[in-house]
């Protein structure tokens, strides 16, 4: 699958993931293809940086739809903004991206099938596939590199200075013990708002 983390610290919010794309068995790394998991949306208050991890399948989709959006619409500096704007792309996923909403029999809501990382300049935010939104305050990873992640962001929050040197930290954690993560890594910085 992949890694990819998003960290807040010392007036900076980090996102970063690695570029490893895998099919069964078959690795297929940026030498070969140019595998970025990260994606940029311009919104009314700024750029935010979008961090998926799934399908293959998802990325262009997620980004296609984001992009189709009216700007005014994709709100992403709030919990409740993040949830209205993917409320707002949910049919546009299933009308013109034919998005297969069902997971199991007994899903309370329809599900969008994916797991996003949202950083920008009021914070970082993670999206599950039911459209549930949690805001961070620290650092979180999505992946199968997650744990890893985790672990080594955690290990190195005392110690690192900024939230890119964290942010590297655990997504190079994922990259050396999780089969379905390698290097090189994307990362990408945005300064916190209200911070000097």
């Amino acid at each position: 699958m992949t890694t990819v983390v998003v960290v807040k610290k010392a007036g900076q919010v980090a996102i970063a993931a690695d570029t490893l794309v895998t099919f069964g068995d078959t690795r297929l790394g940026h030498r070969y293809e140019s595998n970025s998991k990260l994606f940029r949306v311009d919104t009314p208050a700024g750029p935010s940086y979008v961090g998926m991890a799934g399908t293959v399948a998802h990325f262009p989709v997620l980004r296609k739809a984001m992009t189709a959006l009216p700007k005014e619409q994709l709100l992403l500096n709030s919990k409740d903004e993040v949830f209205d704007s993917f409320t707002r792309l949910h049919p546009l996923l299933k009308e013109t991206f034919f998005l297969q909403t069902k997971e199991d029999d007994n899903d309370p809501y329809e599900s969008s099938q994916f797991s996003v990382v949202i950083a920008n300049a009021s914070g970082i935010y993670g999206l599950y596939s039911y459209r549930e939104v949690f805001e961070f305050k620290e650092f979180w990873g999505i992946g199968s590199g997650r744990g890893f992640a985790l672990g080594a962001m955690h290990a190195t929050w005392d110690k690192a200075r900024t939230a890119r040197e964290v942010a590297l930290a655990g997504v190079h954690a994922g990259c050396e013990f999780d089969k379905n993560s390698a290097t090189p890594v994307d990362i990408f910085t945005i300064k916190l708002k209200g911070s000097q």
